[in-house]
């Protein structure tokens, strides 16, 4: 029976399949060989249950590269096997003999390593990332994998399996250092961020501002650069995890030239509206702050680092409706690449806020991927990050493990590169080392299952619909606050730095078609997903990039949530509800839904009457 055929590759083109003697098992070989496709190789599957001597034959006729033998029975009939055949291969003259590797149970498997006779042997106790490693030809003589220590490698080399990542940091640096140790041990997690606490996030270079009452509150609590470099050193063991750490609220570039040293920071994440004034983790105005993100993102880009603008999940975490959260998804990643950024990381927060269903869920994030993905080109690469909604876990454990699996699995219908797993004791504590693992490994088995096969969600007319209408809220959002400058003299402050590079907001076709290469995890997003076009807005950011403007926008309410109610630096007056599984505005006298044009009318037409007053 053959399969289909994989893309020319420098290692081997032909792997062959086969159980051989009385195993009538052939899950484990098909679903090594459907691996094998996906990264490029041809595959033949001979089928079960085969005499050593017919496979003999096979393999002279047919002359595959590697041949996979699958056996799950007696250990000791299995030894009888191999050596017949080995004999048989001999006996048949198939010359040269190709690479043999072996697949079976784990005392099926030490027979058949005992036996000296096969390259590679899999027990089913492997990792997915050895198997994939071997597949690409990647250990080194010692049998060691070279894991590559930077983002967009590590994705090409990971492919079709997107990494995973987990926040972790713990009360003090030593049980941190330690856990980290026992982390990169169990070799399931690609990415370790580490989580300073609040002391280091805001007061780093000035411990004599820092409160010793929150002390290790909410992360590890890091006090200088050594600190850093033990934790990554820490981690240089096991599959070498890349190491990441949030951005600071204060002295920004300074904390991301300090983790580039120490860490070899893989991506910095840096908010565009937040760590301010606005959610209150620090004393900057949001205009200040913005100006300081743009700055440290353009320093970042100047440095070849990836960037996460960490942006829309916060107002959906205050209750903003699914509108304002597709349009500062589109404006995080606009900003990025106005300010050179050419490696960005979108992170596609599902859950959030509480009571969003699965199908509304999709319906946002593809209408967010759809606008950000329309800004690639030649010089702006978007990588997928998706993650379960934090405040989505309950409490009892078991119950938390379900919707860490179902949050995965929905989500892999993003095709993400990167799946940001939430731990599922998130809603009674801090991660362990031990709950890390836990949970990658249920993300780990769900991403396998979803990568054999499953069908598409995004397909689904409920969840297409969701996302054509946030599309079309968006671009009218988007429009009135490109608009705003030509309503309010002198919005547009030329004292502002400017953007470093040119920022088309257009769609422009023949750019968006680029190729991810192999680092895309092969997939063709042009070819996948219509990209999006904002009618209506000038050739240039302008206004959507001006941290003047986008602080005015959240002051009079044009981006706004509930939350910020009462926050003397944002509007509040938004009125939110969930409805059919959808966050949406609502009328805040009526309590009827409240369409994104007339709320945007409203808004206008006080912005027009406060200015002629």
């Amino acid at each position: 029976m053959k399969t289909n055929k994989g893309k020319s590759l420098a290692y081997p083109a032909m792997i062959a399949g086969v159980s051989i003697g009385d195993c009538v098992h052939v899950a484990g070989i098909l679903n090594f060989l459907k691996l094998a496709e996906s990264i490029g190789y041809q595959t033949e599957f001979l089928g079960p249950a085969k005499s050593p001597e017919d496979i003999a034959v096979w393999t002279k006729a047919n002359r595959p590269d590697i041949l996979a033998i699958g056996y799950r029975l007696d250990p000791h009939a299995a030894q009888r096997l191999i050596e017949r055949l080995t004999a048989a291969l001999h006996e048949t003259g198939a010359h040269p003999v190709p690479r043999l590797m072996f697949g079976g149970t784990p005392p099926v498997a030490e027979v058949a390593e005992a036996s000296g006779v096969f390259e590679k042997v899999f027990s089913g106790l492997e990792d997915i990332d050895e198997i994939v490693a071997y597949l690409k030809g990647e250990p080194n003589s010692s049998g060691e994998i070279n894991y590559p220590d930077e983002l967009a490698a590590r994705i090409s080399w990971k492919a079709p399996y997107p990494l995973l990542r987990h926040h972790f940091g713990l009360p003090s640096v030593e049980s941190t250092r330690a856990g980290i140790e026992q982390i990169a041990d169990a070799q399931v997690l690609d990415v370790i961020s580490i989580g300073p606490d609040q002391n280091a996030q805001e007061n780093f270079f000035h411990p004599e501002d820092m409160d010793p009452d929150q002390e290790g509150a909410g992360g590890v609590p890091v006090r200088s650069p050594r600190d850093f470099e033990l934790l990554y050193a820490a981690s240089r063991r096991g599959n070498y995890p890349l190491m990441r750490c949030y951005s600071g609220t204060r002295d920004v570039i300074r904390f991301g030239e300090m983790l580039r040293t120490t860490i070899h920071n893989a991506w910095t994440a840096i908010p565009l509206c937040w760590y301010n004034v606005l959610d209150r983790r620090g004393p900057r105005e949001i205009e200040e702050s913005m100006t300081e993100a743009k700055a440290a993102m353009a320093w970042h880009a100047r440095n070849d680092i990836p960037v996460e603008v960490n942006e829309a999940h916060h107002w959906s975490l205050r209750d903003a409706p699914d509108v304002v959260a597709v349009v500062a998804a589109y404006l995080a990643a606009l900003n990025a690449k106005c300010m050179g950024v050419k490696d960005y990381v979108a992170q596609y927060m599902f859950n959030t806020p509480a009571g969003t269903t699965a199908s509304m869920d999709l319906g946002k994030m593809l209408a967010k991927l759809e606008l950000i993905e329309s800004l690639v080109d030649n010089d702006f690469r978007v990588w997928r990050q998706v993650r379960a909604g934090l405040t989505s876990f309950p409490a009892d454990q078991d119950m938390a493990k379900g919707q860490l699996a179902t949050s995965t699995l929905v989500s892999m219908n993003l095709k993400p590169h990167i799946v940001h797993v939430v731990g599922f004791c998130e809603g009674d504590h801090a991660a362990t080392p031990e709950d890390i693992i836990q949970s990658c490994k249920i993300a780990r088995g769900v991403i396998r299952n979803c990568l054999r096969g499953m069908p598409d969600m995004t397909l689904s007319q409920e969840v297409q619909a969701r996302k054509a209408q946030l599309i079309e809220e968006a671009g009218i959002l988007l429009r009135a606050i490109a608009g705003l400058p030509e309503l309010v003299p002198g919005l547009l402050d030329s004292a502002v730095p400017g953007n470093p590079v040119s920022c088309s907001t257009s769609d422009s076709r023949t750019q968006n078609t680029r190729a991810y290469s192999a680092a895309s995890s092969g997939q063709d997003v042009a070819g996948r997903r219509p990209l999006g076009s904002l009618s209506g807005l000038s050739q240039e950011a302008g206004a959507l990039t001006n941290p003047r403007v986008l602080a005015y926008t959240i002051k009079t309410g044009l981006l706004d949530a509930p939350h910020l109610v009462g926050n003397p630096a944002a509007c509040g007056h938004i009125r939110t509800a969930m409805v059919n599984g959808a966050c949406v505005t609502v009328d805040p006298d009526s309590g009827k839904v409240l369409a994104e044009a007339k709320r945007v009318e409203r808004i206008i037409s006080a912005i027009r009457k406060s200015v002629s007053a």
